[in-house]
């Protein structure tokens, strides 16, 4: 009978160890955190995008087209108390931080939000700008993104080259943002169908199904949150990242979604604090300060342990093969 063996395996990368590697990393190259820095000083400096008159001019029109219809004046004057509450607060600057690539900002960029230098400057966009603003805004915050994270990337690799070139970040970047926003919106559509049908039946059946989304949504999330990362590292192209990816979460999920809960954890978590300090007054630049920081150290620990867990899984696969196995008679 053959007995097969693997003896000596290395250890998995460690959760923690691989965020205090990225602090370190961060602490010794604090450059890193510019781009986060100023776009965060941007947002409570700079001016405010509104298009609170672009929906007034058409609100008039609005209303009467509701009451033509014959929706009661107590929805519509909800409707318009919503409005006034909302609209007035959208600062379209927000289409500057892209997911899954993007710059992260703590600051919510409202339309309103007060500063230590007084009241901000307010553009209104207007019907025709609205969409090439929108476009341009995006655009800006997914090249952002992809030079925030090759800067990350190239403090954390110690062989610069193989860190991916500045055009081959942006282009796959933008490819990765597009082919991952496009992949949400196909789920979410059919998943909001199948939660109204199950709303139509039975409670439990929707409390059912939702829990059955909380535990698929990891086989989603994981892939997608290390799905950039091969193409910084690696120089991959983004269907090479994608399935380097999908093995690395395939064979690590347990492990890797409690890396990818941390990381989430810490960075909402700390918000809190970086918000204590109110928007009008200086120390809210030392929140900003932590959260530069904070929010590119768990960037780079990303990094680190993609960059570990893949040595650790290739090693691990080269010793399952039949080759690599120890034979007994």
């Amino acid at each position: 009978m053959e007995v097969s063996k693997i003896e000596n395996l290395p250890p998995p990368p460690g959760i923690i160890s691989s965020i205090k590697a990225g602090f370190d990393v961060v602490a010794s190259h604090i450059t890193a955190i510019l781009l986060p820095l100023l776009l965060n000083l941007f947002m409570w400096l700079g001016p405010r995008l509104r298009m609170d008159a672009l929906f007034d001019s058409i609100k008039d029109d609005v209303v009467s087209l509701w009451q033509t219809g014959g929706i009661p004046l107590e929805e519509i004057q909800l409707i318009l108390e919503w409005y006034d509450r909302t609209i007035p607060n959208v600062n379209l600057f927000w289409f500057l931080r892209t997911l899954p690539i993007g710059i992260s900002s703590l600051l919510l960029p409202k339309g309103t939000l007060d500063t230590p230098l007084g009241d901000p400057a307010i553009w209104q966009v207007g019907a025709p700008g609205l969409f090439g603003w929108t476009f341009l805004l995006t655009f800006l915050g997914w090249v952002g993104g992809a030079l925030y994270y090759r800067s990350v990337a190239w403090v954390v690799l110690a062989d610069k080259a193989q860190v991916a070139g500045v055009f081959s970040a942006i282009l796959q970047s933008i490819l990765i943002s597009f082919l991952s926003n496009f992949l949400i919106m196909a789920l979410l559509f059919p998943i909001m169908f199948l939660l109204f049908l199950t709303a139509q039946f039975s409670v439990f059946l929707t409390n059912l199904f939702v829990l059955f989304l909380c535990l698929a949504a990891m086989w989603i999330i994981v892939p997608i949150f290390f799905w950039p990362l091969g193409v910084f590292m690696k120089k991959q192209n983004v269907f090479t990242s994608m399935l380097s990816s999908i093995q690395l979460t395939r064979f690590t999920l347990p492990t890797s979604s409690l890396f990818v809960l941390a990381v989430f954890l810490l960075a909402y978590g700390l918000n809190f604090l970086w918000r204590i300090p109110s928007e009008n007054s200086w120390m809210a630049l030392v929140g900003i300060l932590g959260h530069s920081f904070v929010t590119t150290a768990l960037l780079a620990a990303s990094f680190i342990y993609y960059r570990d867990m893949s040595v650790w899984l290739q090693i691990v696969l080269e010793r399952l093969r039949p080759n690599g196995m120890v034979k007994q008679a």
